[in-house]
């Protein structure tokens, strides 16, 4: 009657997720006796089928989560190293690495999901990833936005023949064009994950499958090798944290680069925006001013040290931004990955996030990705695994604080989060977007806590992308005359499309502490999705 989607809430378990039939995956899992570690794995197996240009079991990730009988919050990175072998030197451009095998770097995420569940599951690899094989054998009917990503991934990689045809059999039938309504079955994939519930994880790290990886990019010119497979661990790292209207967020540390999150939070709660109109040139004023002074904070010193971390979030160092903000002089600043000034890059970006909680009390947010769409484009033969692109996110300008090296860090801005109120988990939030990940997450946070929105309206309400310099892209909802005051303050403001995935794809759950009670949130700029236990 209102116009508006129903909250979709409950107290024994909710997933948040960006395909239909993932969400329900890990609701499935929930309702069979299974934990939020549990319906998350199964959630990120089954995007693997339904989404499979976002992310699978050969990307990376991160995650974020409360551990209810621990009663704290923990982080696992499972973002791999830089390849050995990577000839870095050789790269003069970033296209150099945008697909194909040099652009490929250790897989992550099947690590990552069977570390979640194997430290705080309660279910065994076979119920986990039940629903995804399942998925997988019977098929996925395509949504209209299958079919856009699809056939954007058929446009992009035709031209590279080395490995076309092995995707086009995989993904397109291997007639090049895919249709909303059809049925795309991934019986390798679900023939990959039967063997890996019979050989847990070591079936990519150690036996046929990772053989099958490292012999196919070997072939088509790749320098992955098993010394990379055997380094591949993921890493329990303690959190880092930053308070906001009584709120205290948490993400990961670096080399994740997500505290630029956290020091525009820290900038933010100097300002009090819920007493602005909503959406109006005040309360985007300040917000795309603290976003682009963080952003230039974090490109300026990639991959702090604790010390340096710990600087970067003092008090000190807020409130010379904080004046900064204030001054109303206009902002000139990077927001992506390089220090000297770059042409703008709008290569759409393909990323994940998805949430889940039980009703125990533990909480997980997870964001991964494969890079690009279909990352690499590179389908290993007979798995249905498609390979990963995020070399291509790396610096190659060794005057750049991420430039990469041989065996060391691989820095990417994922934030997955997990919000507290007096010790107990009250949100969980992430988003994809690449260098907009911090972007939107905070915009997000403020339509949440500064002006009081639910989570489902809070995640729709429109947003906006900066790019380096003053551009910014507005989602075109906020009012033209907003966008006009916003010009004349300095930003170099677009009055853009009213929806569009340049600002992200966020999911979330938001948890009344008092109640019990677990409401999701999806984003409608994808085929987002709330499944309830």
């Amino acid at each position: 009657m209102n116009g508006k989607r129903p909250p979709v809430a409950s107290v024994h378990g909710v997933v948040a997720a960006a395909h239909p039939m993932a969400a329900q995956a890990g609701a499935r899992i929930l309702r069979e006796g299974g934990n939020a570690f549990d319906a998350i794995a199964a959630t990120a197996a089954a995007l693997n089928v339904g989404e499979p240009f976002m992310s699978g079991l050969a990307g990376m990730g991160m995650a974020t989560m409360y551990v209810a009988k621990e009663k704290r919050v923990r982080t696992l990175d499972f973002i791999t190293k830089v390849p050995f072998k990577l000839p870095v030197e050789r790269f003069k451009e970033r296209d150099d690495l945008a697909r194909g095998p040099l652009a490929c770097s250790t897989p992550g995420n099947l690590a990552g999901w069977c570390t979640l569940v194997k430290t705080y599951g309660t279910k065994p690899l076979k119920d986990v990833f039940r629903p995804a094989i399942e998925l997988a054998r019977d098929g996925i009917v395509l949504t209209d936005f299958n079919e856009d990503k699809f056939m954007e991934g058929a446009r992009e990689l035709k031209k590279y023949k080395a490995f076309y045809d092995d995707w086009n059999k995989n993904y397109a039938f291997g007639k090049g064009k895919v249709k909303a309504g059809q049925v795309l079955k991934q019986t390798d994939l679900a023939k990959t994950y039967e063997a890996i519930v019979k050989d847990g994880p070591d079936h990519l790290y150690k036996g046929a499958l990772g053989k099958a990886f490292l012999a196919h990019m070997k072939k088509l010119g790749g320098v992955l090798t098993q010394a990379d497979f055997d380094a591949v661990k993921p890493e329990w790292l303690e959190p880092v944290g930053a308070d906001y209207r009584g709120m205290t967020v948490y993400t990961l540390p670096p080399p994740c680069e997500g505290f630029q999150y956290l020091l525009t939070l820290r900038i933010l709660d100097g300002f009090d925006l819920g007493r602005l109109e909503r959406n109006g040139v005040e309360h985007l004023d300040i917000v795309y001013r603290a976003i682009r002074l963080a952003a230039a904070a974090r490109i300026e010193h990639n991959n702090p040290s604790p010390k340096k971390l710990k600087e970067l979030l003092s008090d000190g160092f807020v409130a010379k931004l904080r004046k900064r903000v204030a001054d109303g002089k206009p902002i000139d600043a990077p927001t992506e990955q390089w220090v000297e000034p770059k042409p703008i890059d709008e290569r759409k970006e393909h990323t994940t996030s998805f949430s889940a909680a039980d009703r125990d009390g533990n909480v997980v947010c997870i964001t991964q990705s494969l890079g690009a769409g279909f990352g690499g484009g590179v389908v290993i033969p007979g798995t249905g695994v498609c390979s990963n692109n995020f070399l291509y996110w790396g610096e190659i300008n060794p005057k750049g604080t991420n430039y990469m090296r041989p065996g060391g860090p691989l820095a990417l801005p994922m934030a997955p989060s997990v919000g507290l109120r007096k010790g107990k988990p009250v949100l969980a939030l992430g988003t994809p977007g690449s260098y907009g990940i911090c972007q939107t997450q905070t915009q997000t946070m403020v339509q949440l806590v500064d002006f009081g929105l639910p989570i489902q309206d809070a995640i729709e309400a429109p947003r906006a992308r900066l790019w380096d310099g003053k551009r910014v892209q507005v989602e075109g909802r906020v009012r033209p005359e907003v966008v006009d005051a916003l010009k004349a303050r300095g930003h170099d403001a677009e009055h853009y499309v009213p929806w569009t995935m340049s600002v992200g794809g966020m999911h979330g759950i938001t948890i009344d502490p008092s109640s019990g009670a677990m409401t999701g949130g999806c984003d409608p700029r994808r085929d987002g999705y709330v499944a309830t236990a």
